[in-house]
C-alpha cells in the first residue's frame, strides 16, 4: 500500500516543530539532569580528560627546562630524602626562577616511584589535569547551581589545546600542581562563605518540615500565658546558640582549609597571589556577597540572615529569612591573611629571580616596552583560546612593538572593560569573568619581566577560566530571547567540544619527542632562536652533526650574544673533532655569560686534550664554584688530579660525584681506577661491579674489573670479564691485550687471541 507523499512530508515537519518548541527540549534536559547523577557526569568528564590526554605517556622529556626539574636534577633523582627535601625548601637552585618546594618534591616523589621514565611523569601530570578539570566542575556547580553550564566550562578547561603545553611538559607540573591546590582552596572558601552567610539555619526550601501545622494540630493564635512565652523564647535561644556554635566551629575550619590550600598553591607556583581579588570576584558574583541590585543566580540562594520567630501554641517554631548585606570591611578583613601569604609569595619570588638572573632582562626592556607586550599578549591569549593555532613552547620577544598595535590593542582591552563594567547591574558575570581572566595574568603579562620570551601559553592555565565562564554564561544570557536557544547552545557548543577534542590531541602529537616539538616551534612562529638551539640539541644527540650545528649558528645569528648556543656549538665542534674550534666556541661562551658554569666544563675537557692539565684543573674548580652540585665538573676534575697525580684529592672528587649522581657508572669506574693505584684493590673491585651493574653494556669497567680481579690473582675470573669487554666492543685493544696475558698465565697459549 503505497503512502500519500505530501502527508508525510506534513507529519514531518509537525514532528520537527514539536522537537524544536522550547518545553520539550526543556523536558529532555530535564530528564537528563535526572537520569545521570551529578557524579557520574563528573567522572565521565574526568575520564574522557585522562583518556585525551593518555598519548603523553609515549612523549619524551624534552630538553628545555626537564633537565633542570628532572634528567640533570640529582637532589630531584635521588628522590625523598632528608637532605633533598631540605634542599628543595631552603636551598634550591636558583636557576628555576621560582620558589616552588612541593613541585620539586612531587617530582621527588615520581623519581622515586618511576625513576627517569617518562610515562610516570607525564601520568601524574594528566592526573592532576584530570582532577582539576574536576574540581572546576565541582566549583562552579557549587557556585551557580547549573549543570549544563558549569559542565561545559569544565570541559573547555579540560580540553582546550592551550593546556597541553602544562600537562604534556613534565617542567610544568607546577601549573597543575598549583592549580589543584588554588581550586581546593576556592572550594572551601565557598564552604566558608555560605556558611557565614547562612547563619547554620536552613533556608525555607531545604526545610523538611511543612509550611503550616500539622493538620492534628489546630494553629490558634498567641494567646499563651507569660510562662509559655518565656519558655518557648528560651528554648529558641538555645537553639540558635546551639547552631551559631556549630556554624562557627565548621566555618572556621572551612576557612583554615582553605587557607593551608592557598599557602600550598604558592609553595608550587607564585602565580596564584591574586587568589584573594578572585575570592573578592566571587563575592560579587555568584555569591552575591557583594550586591549592587543583581539578579538571582541559578540555585544558589544563601544569605546573610536575621530571625523573626512565630510561636504557636505547641511552642512551634518557624524560620524565615530576611536578606541583609555583610559590611565590606568584614570581607576585606577575613580576606587579610591570604594577602599576607601573597604577599610573602611575591617578596620571595623576586628575590629568587633576581639571584637566578632571570630578571636580568627587566634592566634592558623598558618600562614602555614591557608594556606594549603585556596589552599585546592579553589580545593573543584571547585569539588563541578562541582560534588556538600556531601554539608553541617559546614565543620569542619582540623587543618593541609598533606603536600602532600597540594603541589597537590597548582600545580593544579599554573598550572590553568599559563596556562590561556598563552592563555588570544586568551581567555581572561576564564582568566577574573578564576581571578574573585579567587579574590573574597581572603576575604572569609581563610587566615584570621574568625570562626572555614574549608569552607563554601555561600562563593561562587558570586565567581561561574567567573566558570561558564569560563566554559560556555571556552566551546563555544573550541567546535567551531566541526561541531555539536551548538547541542552538547545545549544538555550538558540542561541535566547540569536538574541534577542542581534535586540536588538542594534533597539539599532543608535537609533544612527542624534542624534535617533532621544536620543528613545530619553528613552523608556528618567527625568529625562534630558543627552538633553533634545541633543535640543535635534539640533531646532535642523533649524530647528525652537520645539522646541529646549522640550527646552532642561526641561533647565534638570531640572538646577539646567545652564550648557550656558542657552547653548544663548541660540543658539536668537539664532536668532530675540531679541538682548537670548539675551544674559541667555549671562550666566547665564557666571555657573554661568566656565570655560566658549562662551558667551564667543557673548556676544562678540550685543554685535558691537549695536554694542559694545569689550566683545564682551574676551569673545572670554576665550574664546581658555580655549581657545587654539577657531579659531572667533580668526575672530570677527579681524573685531571688523577693524571697530576693527586690520587687522595682526585679520590674525594670521585666520591663527591657519586653522592651528587649514584648513577653514575663513569664516576663509579673512575673512582674505581684511582683506588686501585693507591693498592685499595678490594674498594676497586666493588667500585667496577657497581659501574657494570648501573651500566651493563660499560666495555672500560669490564676491563678494569679485570684487571683488579688479575691483580688479586683471581685469573679466572679476570679473563671472563676481559670476554665480556670484547663482546661488547670488538675492536678494543687494551681488553684484547689484557686477555693475552691473562690466558698466556694460565698456560693456555693456545687460547690466545689472535
Amino acid at each position: 500500500m503505497s503512502s500519500n507523499p505530501s502527508s508525510c512530508i506534513a507529519s514531518l515537519r509537525l514532528c520537527v516543530k514539536f522537537l524544536l518548541r522550547k518545553s520539550v527540549f526543556n523536558q529532555w534536559l530535564s530528564s537528563c539532569r535526572s537520569r545521570f547523577p551529578v557524579w557520574l557526569i563528573a567522572a565521565s568528564l574526568a575520564l574522557v580528560t585522562v583518556g585525551l590526554y593518555w598519548p603523553a605517556m609515549r612523549c619524551d622529556f624534552v630538553n628545555y627546562d626537564d633537565n633542570l626539574y628532572v634528567t640533570s636534577n640529582v637532589h630531584v633523582q635521588n628522590g625523598l630524602t632528608l637532605e633533598s627535601i631540605k634542599w628543595a625548601f631552603f636551598k634550591p637552585d636558583v636557576d628555576f626562577g621560582y620558589w616552588h618546594p612541593l613541585t620539586l618534591l612531587s617530582h621527588m616523589v615520581d623519581c622515586q616511584l618511576f625513576g627517569l621514565k617518562p610515562w610516570g611523569h607525564h601520568l601524574t601530570n594528566v592526573l592532576l589535569h584530570a582532577l582539576n578539570t574536576l574540581l572546576v566542575f565541582l566549583l562552579l556547580r557549587n557556585l551557580t547551581g547549573t549543570l549544563w553550564r558549569s559542565l561545559l566550562v569544565a570541559a573547555l578547561f579540560g580540553l582546550h589545546p592551550m593546556h597541553v603545553e602544562s600537562v604534556a611538559w613534565v617542567s610544568e607540573r607546577k601549573d597543575v600542581l598549583s592549580a589543584c591546590f588554588g581550586l581546593l582552596a576556592l572550594l572551601f572558601y565557598i564552604r566558608y562563605a555560605k556558611k557565614v552567610a547562612s547563619g547554620g539555619f536552613p533556608h525555607p526550601a531545604s526545610d523538611s518540615r511543612p509550611s503550616s501545622p500539622s493538620p492534628s494540630v489546630k494553629s490558634v493564635p498567641f494567646v499563651a500565658g507569660k510562662s509559655v512565652f518565656m519558655r518557648g523564647r528560651r528554648s529558641a535561644h538555645r537553639e540558635a546558640d546551639l547552631r551559631l556554635q556549630s556554624v562557627a566551629t565548621h566555618s572556621a575550619l572551612d576557612y583554615g582549609l582553605s587557607l593551608f590550600f592557598f599557602a600550598c598553591g604558592l609553595m608550587s607556583k607564585p602565580m596564584l597571589v591574586t587568589f584573594p581579588f578572585v575570592m573578592f570576584l566571587l563575592d560579587y558574583w555568584p555569591l552575591r556577597r557583594l550586591r549592587f541590585s543583581m539578579p538571582p543566580v541559578g540555585r544558589s540562594k544563601f544569605e546573610v540572615r536575621s530571625l523573626k520567630f512565630v510561636f504557636s501554641h505547641s511552642c512551634l517554631i518557624r524560620v524565615k529569612s530576611v536578606a541583609k548585606n555583610p559590611c565590606l570591611w568584614r570581607l576585606v578583613f577575613e580576606k587579610i591573611p591570604f594577602f599576607a601569604l601573597a604577599a610573602a609569595a611575591s617578596v620571595v619570588t623576586f628575590v629568587v629571580s633576581k639571584h637566578g638572573g632571570t630578571l636580568a632582562a627587566v634592566e634592558k626592556l623598558p618600562l614602555g616596552a614591557r608594556s606594549g607586550n603585556a596589552l599585546i599578549s592579553y589580545c593573543h591569549y584571547l585569539g588563541k583560546m578562541f582560534w588556538p593555532t600556531d601554539l608553541a613552547v617559546f614565543y620569542p620577544h619582540p623587543g618593541h612593538w609598533p606603536i600602532e598595535k600597540v594603541l589597537l590593542a590597548g582600545g580593544l582591552m579599554v573598550g572590553m572593560s568599559v563596556l562590561l563594567f556598563a552592563k555588570r547591574r544586568r551581567y555581572p558575570c561576564l564582568l566577574m569573568g573578564w576581571l578574573w581572566y585579567c587579574g590573574m595574568l597581572v603576575p604572569a603579562i609581563g610587566l615584570v619581566q621574568v625570562g626572555a620570551f614574549a608569552m607563554a601559553d601555561r600562563y593561562t592555565y587558570i586565567p581561561s577560566l574567567g573566558v570561558f565562564i564569560l563566554a559560556i554564561w555571556g552566551a546563555y544570557e544573550l541567546a535567551g530571547r531566541w526561541r531555539f536557544h536551548a538547541i542552538v547552545l547545545s549544538v555550538v557548543g558540542s561541535l566547540t567540544i569536538v574541534l577542542c577534542l581534535a586540536m588538542t590531541r594534533q597539539q599532543l602529537r608535537y609533544w612527542k619527542n624534542n624534535e617533532t616539538l621544536f620543528r613545530h616551534a619553528l613552523d608556528a612562529t618567527e625568529n625562534n632562536y630558543v627552538a633553533h638551539n634545541n633543535l640543535g640539541n635534539a640533531l646532535l644527540k642523533k649524530g647528525q652533526i652537520d645539522s646541529a650545528m646549522s640550527h646552532y649558528q642561526e641561533a647565534i645569528r638570531l640572538k646577539v650574544g646567545y652564550a648557550e648556543a656558542y657552547n653548544n656549538l663548541g660540543t658539536a665542534l668537539d664532536e668532530k673533532g675540531q679541538i682548537d674550534e670548539a675551544i674559541s666556541q667555549f671562550q666566547d661562551a665564557i666571555r657573554l655569560k661568566p656565570d655560566y658554569a658549562a662551558p667551564y666544563n667543557n673548556l676544562g675537557n678540550d685543554l685535558v686534550r691537549k695536554g694542559k692539565i694545569d689550566e683545564a684543573i682551574s676551569h673545572y674548580q670554576q665550574a664546581i664554584r658555580l655549581k657545587p652540585d654539577d657531579a659531572e665538573a667533580r668526575s672530570n676534575l677527579g681524573i685531571a688530579l688523577g693524571r697530576k697525580g693527586q690520587t687522595d684529592e682526585a679520590i674525594r672528587q670521585f666520591q663527591e660525584a657519586i653522592r651528587l649522581g649514584p648513577g653514575s657508572s663513569e664516576a663509579h669506574s673512575n673512582l674505581g681506577t684511582v683506588l686501585g693505584r693507591k693498592g685499595r684493590i678490594d674498594e676497586a673491585i666493588s667500585q667496577f661491579q657497581e659501574a657494570v651493574r648501573l651500566q651493563p653494556d660499560y666495555a672500560l669497567a669490564y676491563n678494569n674489573l679485570g684487571v683488579a680481579l688479575g691483580m688479586k690473582g683471581q685469573i679466572d675470573e679476570a679473563i671472563g670479564q676481559f670476554q665480556e669487554a670484547l663482546r661488547l666492543k670488538p675492536d678494543y685493544t687494551d681488553a684484547r691485550n689484557n686477555l693475552r696475558n691473562a690466558l698466556l698465565k694460565k698456560g693456555k697459549s693456545n687460547e690466545v687471541v689472535r
